[in-house]
This record gives C-alpha cells, structure tokens and sequence, in this order.
C-alpha cells in the first residue's frame, strides 16, 4: 500500500485536489445551462464519483506489501472495523447532501458565492474541529488566522452576491422599460418570438455570432433563463443562500467524520484492531455518497423540487446530451476529494482545508464560460477582487500551518 507521508507530497496532493474540485462544480453548472435536468446530471455524476473511489482503492490501496499495521484494501475488508465504517459512511452522507443542495443553490445565486460561502463555512467549522482531533499537530499560531480570513471572505461574498443581484435588477428594469413590460413578469409578458428559441451552445461564454445576447446584458440573463432547467426569475434568492448555508453545515462535517474513520481518536476499535488506511475508509465514504445521492435523485425524477420538470429513469438512460461532461464531474470530485483525504492524512485534516479555496477556481470558470460578474458595477468589482484576496491569504496561511503525522 502506498501513503503519502512527506509534508511535500501532502501539499502537492492538496494543490491537485484545489484545482478538480474547483472544476467539477463548473461542468455541473455548465449543464443546468444547457437545460439538461439535475436529477440526470446527478445520477451520472454519482457513478463515476463511485468509480473513481474504486480506482484509488484497488491501485494504491493495492502497491506493496500488506502489514499489519498498514493492511492494504482486500485485507482490510475482512477485518473488524464497523465502528470506523460508520464514521466513514456518516461523512459520505452529509458531503452527498450538501453536494445536492449545492447544485440546485448555483441556480439561484450564482456559482462563485455559492462555493464561496458553502467552503468558507467549511474551513470555519471543519478546521477547527479537525486541529483538535488531530491533537493539535498543526501550527495553530498559524493556522486560526487563516480561519479567520475565510470569516472576511465570508462576509465579502454576502456582499458581492448582494451588489451583483443588484446590478442584474437594474440591468432588467432598464430591458423591462424599452420593451414596456415590468421586472417581474418579464418571462411571461415578453412575446416568444421577441427572445431566440435557438440559442448556440457556447452562449454562456458570451462568444456567440452576432444578433445574440452578451454575456452580462439583460438579454443574456433573459436568454439563460428560457434555456436552463431550473427557473430562478421571479424567486427569491433566500432559498438560494439557505440551501448554500445548509450545504456549508453539511461540508463542514464529513472530513471531521473521515478523520475520526482513519485515526479512530475517540477509541471505538477493539485492541489489536488496525486503523482503517485512507483508501478503505474513502472507499466505504464512497459507497455511502452513492448510496443517498441514487436514493434522492431517482425519488426527485418522479417528485421534482424547486420547479424542476418532473421526469422518469427511462426518460433518463434516454437522455445522452452532456452525459459525458456529468460523467468527467463525477471523476473530478471522486479524485479531488481522495487527493484531500490523502494529503491530509500526511500533514493533517485542518490543513488539508486548504483546498476549500476551490472558489479561486471556480470563480475563474464562472467568469470565463457563464459571463458571471461581466457589465457589473464598480462596487461589485471591488468587492470580487477583496474576496478573491482574502482567499488567497487564507490558503497561504493554511499550508504554511501544514504539520506532520506521527
């Protein structure tokens, strides 16, 4: 069995992961764009999380020899570790529900705040709890003003999120009044041959041919919303943000969950029984993930939520438009979420936190393919770019607090 035990291969572990599971929420979003049902892209998304799971564990659970301290994966699965598993498996619910409210949360108040708020409440609570199951062998000197810099990028997104809606609202108001219809009733009032039924397939990137919307106009954000699958005008964007809060709880649990699975602090294993080694205990945290995200998804084909058309399984093994971009989501965050796990058993879970600054990534793809931020005010400028620092900061703090595993 490989480990990673060196304080620099944690932290290239954890680089990796920042940089998929800032990408995968992107591909996800990219979809709901495009029209394509949540339900469908989840249930697809979930298969491949599981595969890559399954991947990590029967490669580099498998390299080498097993010992008894270091049991490798096979071996593993024989032995008497259910207190651990349920650990394992109680973190692999709580990431699935918040990786289901997340998505519909993207919808309503935009990629980069969603991921903003949900990571900054994970680093908040879940580092906190993680530095003292860890017995503290992070630098908390250190490590707690990083925390503290995710509190200001906190309170910077609730800002950024609010000035931006209130540019969105004025962009409408001022489309609303040249074509003598109110802000409120702009989809039904606007006549269907006024908005393009055909729109291409990179709109989203404000890249199309000419005589289509910007991104960033009234006419853009009218455009998105005839084509995406979860309808967010005339809502109520708190629905919005208590999903993001309530994904943000439910993150801030699952690695305090995986810790306690792997280095079984509160002393649940009878004597003489190993530890469960990461790429067992990702392994069970994968098949519960699985396990709750097919439960719900199939139950929301049938009894959609927030507006979302209902649907049917057959409807789904149908539909094969953008099943392979659901499918690379499922790999990016199965790899992201083991790379974390992997470094973070080498230099601890409360720095392996640092990857929650996915924001930085998907910030950058939000703005590149859905024109988020595009035509906004200064204001909202200013404060996208004293978010994006902060988190900056915080992640820098975070590594430098980086310790070692005994």
């Amino acid at each position: 069995m490989y480990l990673v035990e060196s304080k620099g291969g944690a932290i290239a572990c954890m680089l990796l992961a920042l940089f998929f599971l800032g990408t995968w929420p992107a591909v996800i979003t990219l979809l709901e764009r495009r029209g394509r049902l949540p339900q469908h892209t989840y249930l697809d998304y979930t298969m491949t999380n599981l595969l890559a799971a399954v991947i990590i564990a029967l490669t580099f659970g498998q390299i080498g020899d097993s010992t008894v301290e270091r049991p490798n994966f096979f071996t593993q699965l024989s032995q008497d570790n259910w207190s651990s598993i349920l650990f394992a498996m109680a973190g692999g619910v709580v990431l699935s529900l918040g990786n289901l409210s997340t998505q519909y949360a993207w919808a309503f108040v935009g990629l980069s705040v969603v991921q903003v708020i949900s990571s900054s409440m994970t680093v908040v609570i879940g580092t906190t709890l993680n530095y003292f199951l860890d017995d503290r062998i992070n630098r908390a000197e250190i490590l707690f003003p990083g925390v503290g810099c995710f509190l200001i990028a906190v309170c910077l997104a609730s800002a950024v999120h609010s000035s931006n809606a209130a540019d969105n609202k004025a962009k409408l108001s001022s489309w609303s009044n040249d074509n003598r219809t109110s802000t409120e009733a702009v989809l039904s009032s606007v006549p269907e041959e006024s908005i393009p039924n055909k729109v291409t397939n990179d709109v989203e990137s404000g890249n199309g041919p000419v005589g289509k919307a910007k991104a960033g106009t009234a006419s853009f954000l009218i455009e998105l919303e005839k084509r995406r699958s979860i309808k967010v005008f005339g809502k109520n964007t708190f629905i919005g943000l208590t999903l993001t809060f309530f994904a943000g709880v439910c993150f801030s649990l699952f690695s305090p969950a995986f810790n306690l699975a792997t280095n079984d602090q509160w002393h649940t294993l009878k004597e003489g029984v190993p530890k469960l080694v990461v790429y067992t205990a990702f392994f069970y945290f994968s098949v519960s993930c699985f396990i709750v995200a097919i439960i719900l998804n199939i139950s929301f084909l049938y009894h959609p939520a927030l507006g979302v058309p209902k649907s049917s399984f057959k409807a789904y093994l149908k539909d094969w438009n953008g099943r392979g971009w659901a499918f690379l989501a499922g790999l990016l965050c199965g790899f992201g979420n083991g790379l974390q796990f992997m470094g973070g058993q080498a230099a601890g879970y409360a720095a392996a936190d640092a990857v929650q600054a996915l924001p930085l990534v998907s910030t950058f793809w939000g703005v590149i393919l859905f024109g988020e931020y595009r035509r906004s005010s200064r204001r909202t400028y200013v404060l996208l770019f004293s978010m994006l620092f902060m988190f900056i900061a915080a992640v820098g703090v975070l590594m430098a607090s980086a310790g070692h595993r005994k």
